[in-house]
């Protein structure tokens, strides 16, 4: 299936593609509205399989983490009318391949293929900007380098000076150019 015939924009999933504990997750809810489930009913079939999903593959956000998401992100509260009742569960990339073996559906299998390459693609377009950062780090080093290299040359600039015009004030010796008879009347 190409990107144009996808059954879901890759965008969309990339949007939905969070970094939580230093990982790349997706949430249980962005999860059952691309597979087209109930929240409820994918973390059902998840409990069913518990043993299929490690703390590496998903884990439940804490109270804060929770809070913090839904000040971001206008995230609705836990309670309420037709609220969640439970913390959401966060999946790792690997948590979302195991999802296509619990969730047994054409639909399941086929978003599964999109999300791992949305996966992949964020990957390549972080490895690019590492590449770009690095050589911004190089580009500064030279940089500053330069800098230090013209710093120098000013401070031996400035010493010649100090050195071709001696201290500050008269040079003893009679002094050069035109003078006034008044001057010359009074040396």
């Amino acid at each position: 299936m190409s990107e144009a015939t996808a059954l879901i924009p890759v965008e969309k999933i990339e949007r939905a593609i969070l970094q939580i504990r230093g990982q790349k997750v997706l949430l249980d809810e962005d999860l059952a509205e691309l597979y087209g489930v109930e929240t409820k009913r994918l973390n059902e079939a998840v409990k069913r399989n518990s043993q299929r999903f490690p703390e590496d593959f998903m884990f439940q956000l804490t109270p804060e983490e929770y809070e913090s998401l839904r000040s971001q992100n206008a995230t609705p509260n836990l309670t309420g009318r037709g609220g969640r009742r439970t913390l959401p569960y966060a999946f790792t990339e690997q948590g979302v391949a195991m999802l296509s073996s619990v969730l047994n559906s054409p639909r399941a299998i086929l978003v599964n293929i999109e999300i791992m390459r949305a996966f992949v693609r964020l990957r390549h377009m972080l490895a690019a900007f590492e590449e770009v950062f690095r050589r911004l780090d190089q580009q500064e080093q030279r940089v500053d380098q330069q800098e230090r290299h013209i710093q120098v040359v000013f401070e031996v600039l400035g010493k010649l000076h100090q050195e071709l015009t001696g201290p500050v004030g008269p040079l003893p010796g009679p002094r050069l150019g035109f003078r006034r008879k008044e001057e010359e009347k009074s040396e």
